[in-house]
């Protein structure tokens, strides 16, 4: 659901769907505050590695030994964190949310930084790779799993979230914080001339699709600070969202671009997703009586016909020994603590068992302004 409220913005303020080179923060202090919906950030791992890395038959592992992922020591990779969430946090609009990805050299400090900048964390995930690289010195534990947090700007923010989409993307039930999704590989990670990885830490576009179905909605601006070969904006243009990508190294800038413009938007009618039910109209189920859906005296039953209510004039029920709502009186007939009126209860036409939601559905119909 679209959230209302928000700091508006003419979209011509925006670089919407470009990539802008330049150092993140700089990009991000030059952007219009309070004008972005969702910050999805793989920032440098600080990975600080000592030597080169060799497989057991002695080929060498293309790790990240890159210049944009060393720092001089902890202390200057947390200006830096603090830095850019800084810059970030102006960017997000009150309701905006931003998620950040790592690994255990950094994610830890990163969260703290988080925290201390007044964001609100709101999970974190595991993402748990179906296809981890081996431990090849044998001296640790394989590190199988990245970690995202996913945070809001304040504790009281109308954050996005698409509960009902993410648990049918989990074929109908509840969403885990744990994700099984498999490294970037085949025909999905980019190479550059030479044949080798355009970037050595390419995020699968599975984990963008989850991210961005989960916590925006199409129209919605998501800004990704540390681009690389442009996986959110790839997503992003897919699902119908707006992107903005800052990245300073050329080479990535030059794939994600040519990625991107090979990205087809799915179609209207696919960028729609299941949406929550609490962002429904209320229907009272008196209205369904005032509207002679259902007239006073109508006999209703459960789904199995063992028990039975009659409909009152003020869209109460009146059952033996008992009266009182749809959700009430169904509760009390099947002994239970709660239940769902508008799906236990059903009246016949023809023959047929019909739900009394139908008619909730119908008059919702007919609410919905589109």
């Amino acid at each position: 659901m679209k959230r209302t409220g928000e700091a508006a913005h003419p979209p011509h303020q925006l670089p919407l769907n470009q990539i802008l080179a330049g150092d993140c923060i700089e990009v991000m202090r030059s952007l219009p505050e309070a004008s972005v919906d969702l910050i999805f950030a793989d920032p440098p791992y600080n990975l600080q590695l000592r030597g080169e890395l060799h497989r057991p038959d002695n080929s060498k592992v293309d790790a990240v030994d890159d210049h944009w992922d060393q720092f001089e020591g902890f202390a200057a990779y947390d200006r830096f964190t603090r830095d850019w969430l800084a810059a970030a946090r102006r960017i997000l609009k009150p309701n905006g949310a931003i998620w950040v990805i790592g690994s255990y050299h950094n994610i830890f400090r990163v969260g703290a930084a988080l925290q201390d900048a007044g964001f609100w964390v709101l999970n974190d995930v595991v993402w748990r790779k179906a296809n981890p690289m081996p431990n090849f010195r044998g001296k640790r534990l394989t590190n199988a799993h990245e970690t995202l947090i996913w945070a809001s700007k304040a504790e009281a923010s109308r954050y996005t979230f698409n509960y009902e989409a993410l648990k049918a993307l989990n074929d109908g039930v509840q969403m885990r914080s744990d994700w099984v999704i498999p490294l970037c590989t085949g025909h999905e990670r980019l190479k550059d001339e030479a044949g080798d990885k355009a970037h050595p830490t390419q995020k699968p576009e599975a984990l963008l699709h989850r991210v961005l179905v989960a916590t925006t909605n199409p129209g919605d601006v998501v800004l990704d600070p540390f681009f690389g070969t442009g996986t959110t904006g790839a997503v992003a243009k897919m699902l119908g969202r707006d992107f903005i990508g800052i990245e300073r190294e050329e080479a990535y800038r030059r794939a994600a671009a040519e990625r991107i413009a090979r990205v087809r938007k799915f179609d209207t009618a696919g960028l729609a997703v299941t949406g929550s039910k609490r962002a429904e109209p209320r229907v009272p189920f008196g209205t369904v009586v005032e509207r002679g859906m259902l007239r006073p005296g109508e006999v209703l039953m459960s789904a199995n016909e063992r028990h039975t209510a009659r409909v009152r004039a003020d869209g109460t029920l009146v059952a033996p020994d008992v009266s009182g709502s749809i959700h009430q009186v169904g509760a009390a007939l099947e002994g239970a603590p709660s239940c769902n009126g508008w799906t236990y209860w059903h009246f016949k036409r023809e023959g047929r068992m019909i739900p009394i939601d139908i008619l909730r559905q119908q008059i919702r119909a007919e609410m919905d302004p589109h």
